[in-house]
């Protein structure tokens, strides 16, 4: 039975997604995102800043205070440790409930906005927080024709949208704003990228596909010092592991690097609106194979990844890559039309000795002749890949391909890969399948049941193969699952005995009706 919570959760997501659909109009829903993402994200910090000063003077006996009635001049003195703390800090007149209030009378609330927003950057200007807080709001372009054609509709809009953000209740369904704000979030990610097509599962991972991948790194762990996703899209990966773990025990905090400019700015987005400080969350910018962001943080004790599958990359075209010491040691590099194994030796490099990586891969990698044969060789030779996982198909946004997970170690205490075949774990959820969860049912899901072979490394009929290295070498390196996990055969077993005597049967009744048929036709021919 669906409890109060859950239901009042439910309705608060069909109601910012009727939002986010009737403020569009005409303007393609991705294209729109990075408006009803970035009000939500304003409408959070201004409440996050809020109620942090606020229990301050309440702590000290104030109780009656309020910041968004004080004066600008008065919340100055609150700037210098705001900053220090939260990352940034934002005027009373600043803060989204203001600004919300005042929009409609507002005839230049283009120009308040981009004021505001550029006044929370320059709040963390020479800080510590200066790079996790730069560029925040970038595609919130208050000027854009998308928006309308003159200044007036798209003030217009833009009214309509504070308006309609402000009006959201979190507080109804419960206490932790955070988890609110977060989850909502979350929600309208998974729906722009569900709706996105290919464009949007690029930067989205299925929230159970990233909640499998983390528990499979925690197994036998309660705490972990640093956790790393080198293509972390919006960052969804890396939370599920404050989601699991709780946020102080992932100690040292999360890493990660996106090469797209838009969603690197939505994973950091997403680092604040789940509770994250600025001081534990580093997100940075750029190509992660050919320059990585975090070589003096590695290595790292868990790592997931969904990276892009079969992308190109320089590969033996940049005469560098081949002396890199995250690729060198497999003797040569992943072919230039397909950068699946480059992105794997790379968290391979950054592993801790105690660590797990849990890696989304395109099926090809598994099998593939040439130099990604090589790199499967040299995995495979030196003992670092401990399990492969075959997922169902049509799990991802934007294809439908039956993708695998490769789990890597540096500490096995076996010679052996485990096979799990995991294509038939889901349900159809919408128009797509879907891993259920703990959530879903906490002693009989989905991830449970992945998860139970995983830990158990044991043979279990048509479902899991506990194989020697030597067997994998004879088979040329593949490590595709079908080849050593044998499907169950749903052919019905049919009795050759009893089939032989139907047929019998039916054969004495074919000679009996056409001695019938030949009878009336004698009869008929006699008349």
């Amino acid at each position: 039975m669906v409890n109060k919570k859950e239901q009042e959760r439910t309705e608060l997501h069909k109601t910012i997604w009727q939002i986010a659909n009737q403020l569009r109009g005409s303007v393609d829903g991705w294209e729109f995102k990075q408006y009803v993402l970035g009000a939500f994200f304003y409408r959070f910090i201004s409440e996050s800043i809020t109620k942090y000063i606020n229990d301050n003077e309440h702590r000290n006996g104030h109780t009656d205070f309020d910041y968004t009635k004080l004066s600008d001049a008065q919340a100055e003195l609150a700037r210098e440790q705001a900053v220090v703390e939260k990352g940034f800090f934002i005027l009373p007149s600043e803060l989204f409930v203001n600004v919300a209030k005042n929009a409609k009378a507002d005839k230049d609330l283009n120009v308040t906005l981009s004021k505001v927003f550029k006044n929370i950057e320059a709040s963390a200007k020479g800080q510590q927080s200066e790079d996790d807080i730069k560029g925040l709001f970038d595609d919130f372009d208050v000027n854009s024709k998308k928006l309308g054609a003159t200044v007036e509709d798209r003030n217009k809009r833009l009214t309509d949208l504070l308006e309609s953000i402000e009006g959201l209740k979190f507080g109804d369904y419960t206490e932790n704003t955070i988890d609110a704000f977060g989850d909502a979030y979350e929600y309208l990610m998974t729906m722009y990228a569900s709706n996105a097509g290919k464009s949007g599962g690029e930067f989205f991972t299925p929230q159970e596909v990233s909640e499998l991948l983390a528990h499979i790194t925690l197994v036998g762990k309660k705490e972990v010092n640093k956790v790393y996703d080198p293509a972390c899209g919006s960052g969804s990966m890396l939370l599920k592991f404050s989601k699991i773990l709780g946020q102080d025990n992932v100690r040292q905090g999360y890493f990660g690097q996106e090469i797209n400019i838009t969603t690197y700015n939505l994973a950091r987005i997403n680092m604040f609106l789940h509770g994250i400080n600025y001081n534990k969350f580093d997100i940075a910018h750029g190509d992660t194979l050919t320059n990585p962001q975090h070589w003096d943080d590695e290595p790292f004790e868990a790592i997931v990844s969904n990276p892009p599958y079969s992308i190109k990359w320089e590969g033996d075209d940049n005469p560098i890559l081949i002396n890199d010491p995250r690729f060198s040691p497999a003797g040569v590099l992943a072919p230039k039309s397909k950068a699946d194994l480059a992105f794997t030796m790379h968290m391979l490099s950054w592993l801790a000795t105690n660590g797990t990586a849990a890696i989304v891969e395109f099926p090809g990698v598994l099998y593939r002749g040439g130099t990604e044969q090589k790199i499967r060789k040299y995995l495979i030779e030196n003992n670092y890949i401990d399990t492969v996982i075959q997922l169902p198909p049509d799990l991802f946004f934007g294809t439908s391909i039956a993708t695998c997970i490769i789990v890597l170690k540096k500490s096995k205490t076996d010679n052996k890969i485990l096979f799990i075949d995991a294509s038939k774990e889901f349900v159809r959820g919408g128009n797509k399948n879907k891993l259920t969860t703990y959530e879903d049912n906490e002693n009989d899901n989905n991830i449970k049941t992945i998860l139970d072979a995983f830990k158990s490394r044991e043979d279990q009929d048509h479902f899991s193969a506990l194989v020697d290295k030597e067997k994998i070498v004879e088979n040329d390196y593949s490590i595709a699952v079908s080849s050593y996990v044998e499907p169950k055969d749903m052919r019905e077993v049919i009795d050759i005995k009893e089939l032989n005597k139907e047929i019998e049967q039916i054969v004495k009744r074919q000679s009996e009706l056409r001695a019938s048929i030949d009878a009336i036709v004698a009869d008929i021919e006699r008349r």
